[in-house]
């Protein structure tokens, strides 16, 4: 069969190609789901099954793989940040900048090390520097700073490569110009004249160190954080279910409660429900209001009487001043008295409601409804008049069963466009990100602008775009599943190309420098974790299931965040590894450039 042949071996074919990755794809994912003590290498798998194609003879197109593996990492980059960005800006207002803080010195420690492992054990020159950025992005398991620092070292050997080329033209043009040179004496030919410029895609090799480093250091990313985690929790004695009720108590995302309150304070009769002096920003919404046994939809404008019940809904600490305000708590339930009032809750979907806040859609002027509250990403959210809503939020609205027919054709309540795919925007974006990542950015001591790059480009423009989420027609939104489906496909395909370019070198060099790299991947994984959580424990006395959630964002590692979930025994910990993720994955992209190229072009 000469045809199954010259698919198998025909490098320069696209059915090779495809065939290739899909292979290493699928081997690499089956290897990722083995379990040893309820630990697996997850995705790194697929790099692993890279490495082994290639290292037994399994090559294709360079070019290809080049391309295939940018345009995963685009993929990958830019839905996370469309997941994490309408969370991200609204964690820092709260207690986000402290959590912040706290990885930034994880990744500065990190970055500290990494160079001072390059400096005194790893030679001091540019393949030790390849090494280095290798380590520290396996060791943190952080595919797109390998990606950064590979982009960088090509930038650097292209600057390269051009002032050679400018200095042999010049040395031509004056030796062609002396008087003293015979005219049919060529000029001597440098080394050089006929050298390819050194980019990535004409040396493959120069980014098989860096990946190579990568793969020897990644498992020890993994391993190091979750060992983190265990010492810290038997070094202080942690008590989980303690840890449990601190968080509850004091939560940076606390349930919303019912609160049914009875009006003693006469400074309030007369006045309307909206000069309670405890209403506006706490996020408390007043949604009924009991007189003489009947019960109506508390309005703004509703003016009070000495005995009203009013029902209110919000978090414990509004509910809680508004108490002091108002009156005293009752065992009467205006809810639970029969009325033709009603509860729904409405998807939004209609694209001229989103991007709107609460006071510009004017439910409750238009219907006489009132919206209690915001269910976005799985979290209640209190309502405010500058809530503003985004495509996929659902909404509590409260009113009369006559009015809600008018609400849900304003909002849409469509669950069907939640699934429909929206295009335009998402490549429109990735669009921008590119381009945005390919703005040079001058800094002053570096030799290079610094890019943000295909790393980093997609996925500022992606937060910044989530977060905003309309802009006209435009609706930056990507249902989850769609969302998980072109992370992990973007992933597979860039690991799967890192292993192939990468494992022809790998055997070689391991054998050669495969203990050394192990050990210092272990210390740049395990003492930036270790101090930062130690001092945030001992000092901060950080909660500990906030603190393994910070460990596993601050090395942007998935297995550690499953680990601390099963640690914990909750979904806490998913909200401090959002909250520190993008500012994380950011500056693990900049700083693989900065060091490449403040020590490789300096």
């Amino acid at each position: 069969m000469p045809w199954f042949f010259d698919l198998l071996t025909n490098r320069e074919s696209v059915a090779h190609s495809l065939l290739a990755i899909m292979l290493v794809s699928v081997a690499g994912l089956a290897l990722g789901h083995i379990r040893f003590k309820g630990v697996s290498v997850g995705i790194a798998g697929v790099l692993f099954a890279g490495l082994a194609f290639a290292h037994f003879g399994m090559s294709v197109n360079h070019d290809v793989l080049h391309f295939l593996r940018e345009f995963g990492l685009i993929l990958f980059v830019f839905t996370i940040g469309i997941q994490v960005g309408p969370g991200f800006f609204a964690s820092l207002r709260k207690t986000g900048l402290p959590l912040n803080v706290a990885a930034a010195a994880i990744v500065l420690l990190g970055v500290g090390l990494s160079v001072a492992q390059w400096r005194y054990f790893l030679g001091a020159d540019e393949a030790g520097l390849r090494a280095a950025v290798g380590l520290m992005s396996g060791a943190t398991t952080n595919t797109p700073s390998m990606a950064a620092g590979t982009a960088a070292f090509a930038d650097v050997e292209a600057r390269r490569a051009a002032t050679t080329q400018r200095t042999i033209q010049t040395s031509s043009q004056t030796s062609t110009q002396s008087p003293t040179t015979s005219s049919t004496t060529p000029p001597a030919a440098s080394p050089a004249a006929s050298a390819e410029p050194h980019t990535a895609a004409a040396n493959p090799r120069a980014g098989g160190v860096i990946g190579s480093a990568y793969a020897i250091a990644y498992p020890i990313g993994i391993l190091g954080v979750l060992l983190t985690m265990i010492v810290i929790r038997i070094a202080f004695r942690i008590d989980i279910a303690r840890e449990h009720r601190e968080l509850a108590a004091g939560g940076t995302n606390p349930t919303l409660d019912v609160l049914n309150l009875e009006l003693l304070n006469a400074a309030l009769v007369g006045k309307a429900i909206r000069m309670i002096p405890t209403l506006g920003d706490s996020g408390v919404v007043i949604t009924r209001l009991l007189r003489d046994r009947q019960v109506q939809v508390a309005g703004p404008d509703q003016v009070l009487q000495l005995g009203d019940v009013v029902t209110a809904v919000g978090p414990t600490k509004g509910l809680e001043d508004l108490e002091m305000i108002v009156g005293r708590r009752t065992a009467i339930d205006a809810r639970a008295i029969g009325s033709d009032i009603t509860v729904r809750r409405v998807l939004v979907s209609r694209a001229p409601s989103v991007g709107k806040n609460i006071s510009e859609l004017g439910l409750r002027e238009k219907y006489g409804v009132q919206m209690t509250r915001v269910i976005r990403s799985g979290f209640e959210l209190p309502v405010t008049a500058l809530t503003r809503l985004q495509f996929g939020d659902r909404v509590v609205v409260v009113g009369e069963s006559a009015s809600m027919p008018a609400v849900i054709a304003e909002l849409g309540d469509s669950p069907k466009a939640l699934d429909r795919p929206l295009l335009i925007p998402i490549l429109l974006g990735i669009a921008i990100g590119v381009i945005f990542g390919s703005i040079p950015i001058a800094i002053p001591g570096l030799p290079m602008p610094l890019k943000l790059g295909l790393a980093g480009g997609p996925l500022v423009v992606a937060i910044v775009l989530s977060r905003v989420n309309r802009i006209g027609p435009l609706i930056w939104y990507m249902p989850n599943s769609a969302n998980m489906m072109l992370r992990e496909l973007g992933i597979v395909l860039f690991l799967a190309c890192v292993g192939l370019l990468s494992g022809e070198s790998f055997i070689s060099t391991f054998q050669a420098h495969g203990l050394q790299w192990v050990l210092v991947g272990a210390a740049i994984t395990i003492v930036p974790v270790m101090a930062v959580g130690i001092i945030a424990r001992a000092i901060f006395h950080m909660n500990y299931i906030t603190l393994v959630g910070l460990l596993a964002g601050s090395m942007t590692d998935p297995p550690a965040l499953a680990f601390a979930q099963g640690v914990t025994g909750s979904d806490a910990p998913t909200v401090s590894y959002a909250t520190v993720y993008p500012l994380v994955m950011l500056l693990r992209v900049l700083a693989a450039q900065i060091v490449v190229l403040l020590l490789a072009a300096g």
